[in-house]
């Protein structure tokens, strides 16, 4: 473990995070942030559900610049808040439900069918209630479809409309994507999901196509809806009428404010693995880094935290990629020659900078060989950067503002009496060290780091979840399950 010498270094590894407007006002009212947390304990879940309004409002206008139409699915996975999904449905948005509960929180929420596509492995109740409710289903397999099929005949129900997901374009000329997926059916069993389309008769109607693609390879993903656009060629010659080309999520977030801190991080952890400097890292873990007799081995597992093109960004750049071997051709083009709708799946990028997790400091205990340990009021699991490969550094909220000129590194732990109860095993640098009774907030979360994989163990509670946002200069804020988009139709919200 590191000495003190190395702890308190004059060139700190600060991991900032990036800040939009509304998330910077939020932490200069410390005040309220207290009395929410004061009143519904920490760990605190606050979200900002306007945000996601303004994240949708940029997705659209990526579609309107390449003069595109289609949905905007918002994958609820990425987190469970019913304001969240209620300030969605007041927009053009549309939801991606991946579970029974899911389809069931989506339509309680005021979606209706038609603005609802059920993704993901589906079991019989999730298939029946899709059914029964008409919204559209993105078949996984052949099994799946013949499934659906047989709950649509049997209940005697309107025709329901899918789109299939397919997967391994590699079939039509070239090799375009070799990229292996367990979601959706390979390509090259396309005219076999036809053939089970055409003997389903009237019970199914097919839309479409799209595809799963867990990467963040621009190229990758232009050219899987490049297959796709020949997947739709091939519908059409079998007497169908496809419109919709769904390409997924997977547009991602930049989560830090500077590239340069990212870059610096990253080399300087490699040279901590192969030790060519003192630790960066709980007992020297390397995520997924190791030295092998001075050699650098393995992958680094985590997520590209700076990234310079993210969200809707992405989405414009895999729009504006070349389509085949028209150079005078986009991918936007030959969707629009076509006529087809073009339907997205963002998750993460949908709630960018949507959430925030406070979390209170209880102890700040200070050791002779290493750097200090702060215990949070709050689990490692409630916090989920890690689990997530997201590095990223906290803001300190507290009475004193003062900075440490050459900053100090800290580990984060949590409440649980286990080990392994660490927010990070990275060595946290921060401007000054915490004190006990501080706040930590912990920035950008409400995409998969906030509740995806939060528990009750040792009885300690889950965050509760609060809704805030902006009313007359003030903030204003209620119950996650309490909150509505009222406000302005003679209501309070």
């Amino acid at each position: 473990m590191a000495d003190r010498g190395d702890w308190l270094s004059p060139l700190p590894l600060y991991l900032e995070p990036r800040l939009e407007p509304r998330m910077v006002d939020l932490l200069q009212e410390e005040g309220f942030l207290r009395t929410l947390v004061g009143a519904l304990g920490s760990p605190l879940n606050v979200l900002l559900p306007d945000q996601v309004a303004d994240n949708v409002a940029r997705f659209r206008s990526v579609y309107r610049k390449h003069r595109l139409s289609g949905a905007i699915f918002f994958a609820h996975k990425a987190n469970r808040s019913s304001a969240l999904l209620r300030r969605l449905a007041a927009t053009e948005a549309s939801a991606d439900v991946a579970s029974l509960g899911e389809l069931q929180h989506a339509l309680g929420a005021g979606f209706t069918p038609d603005r609802i596509m059920a993704t993901g492995p589906k079991d019989l109740p999730f298939l029946w209630l899709a059914a029964r409710t008409g919204v559209t289903v993105h078949v996984d397999s052949r099994a799946e479809l013949e499934r659906l099929a047989s709950v649509v005949r049997s209940s005697s129900l309107p025709p329901v409309r899918i789109v299939l997901r397919l997967s391994a374009f590699d079939t039509y000329g070239a090799k375009v994507l070799s990229r292996t997926s367990r979601f959706g059916s390979p390509v090259n069993e396309l005219d076999s999901l036809l053939g089970a389309v055409d003997a389903c008769g009237s019970a199914l109607e097919l839309t479409g196509v799209g595809f799963h693609l867990d990467t963040t390879n621009v190229a990758e993903k232009a050219l899987a809806l490049e297959g796709s656009l020949t997947a739709m060629e091939v519908l059409r010659e079998r007497g169908f009428r496809p419109r919709t080309v769904d390409i997924g999520g997977g547009f991602g977030v930049n989560y830090l404010a500077h590239r340069e801190q990212w870059e610096r991080y990253t080399t300087e952890l490699t040279m901590a693995v192969l030790g060519r400097r003192s630790a960066l890292s709980w007992r020297g873990h390397g995520y997924g880094l190791r030295n092998e007799n001075g050699t650098l081995r393995g992958a680094l597992g985590l997520y590209p935290a700076y990234r310079p093109v993210a969200g809707e960004q992405y989405l414009d750049e895999i729009l504006s990629s070349p389509a085949g071997s028209d150079a005078g051709s986009t991918l936007s083009s030959s969707l629009l020659e076509n006529l087809y709708d073009l339907s997205t799946e963002p998750g993460r990028a949908l709630v960018d900078q949507c959430g925030v997790v406070v979390a209170r400091v209880l102890e700040v205990r200070r050791t002779d060989d290493g750097p200090p340990l702060v215990r949070l009021a709050a689990k490692a699991d409630d916090i989920g950067l890690e689990d997530h490969g997201i590095f990223m550094d906290p803001v300190i909220l507290g009475h004193d503002t003062a900075r440490d000129s050459e900053g100090v590194g800290v580990f984060l732990s949590g409440s649980l009496c286990l080990e392994g109860d660490l927010i990070s095993r990275r060595l946290m640098f921060l401007p000054r060290l915490p004190r006990p009774g501080d706040l930590l907030a912990f920035v950008n979360t409400a995409g998969y780091c906030m509740d995806f994989q939060t528990s009750r163990a040792q009885h300690l509670p889950a965050a509760e979840k609060v809704a805030v946002w902006q009313d007359d200069g003030s903030w204003r804020w209620s119950l996650d399950e309490q909150y509505w988009p009222t406000a302005g139709l003679g209501g309070t919200q």
